[in-house]
């Protein structure tokens, strides 16, 4: 029988300004662990530590800039655009554009704090 996720529950978030995670499939909602995914709201001028995650994460921007900072370059990903981070690979986060940015974030295995693995 589907399984209706009535609504999101709002988690923590790492970075120089509040930015907002709805988790709606994961760990801490629904007890997924193989993936999750939550919609990200940030707002102009955040920036998060790098990071070099043990997950897969696809990312798809619905509005605004996500700049993605990696081992060899920048990437500026605009909304209708998407990104996908290997398992291992170094990144940053960022939403540098006046308008902030919004997008959805699937990763697989769930995302976790202890898988994340960010720079001090």
């Amino acid at each position: 029988m589907p399984r209706l996720i009535p609504a999101p529950t709002v988690v923590a978030a790492a970075g120089t300004k509040p930015k907002k995670i709805e988790e709606y499939v994961g760990r801490v909602n629904s007890g997924h662990a193989s993936l999750s995914v939550a919609r990200m709201t940030s707002p102009a001028g955040w920036e998060e530590p790098g990071q070099r995650p043990e997950f897969e994460e696809i990312t798809l921007v619905l509005r605004g800039l996500l700049r993605v900072e990696h081992e060899s370059g920048v990437l500026d990903v605009h909304a209708g655009q998407s990104v996908v981070t290997a398992p291992g690979e170094w990144v940053r986060y960022s939403t540098p554009s006046a308008d902030g940015a919004e997008y959805i974030a699937v990763c697989f295995p769930a995302f976790s704090p202890a898988t994340v693995h960010r720079d001090e």
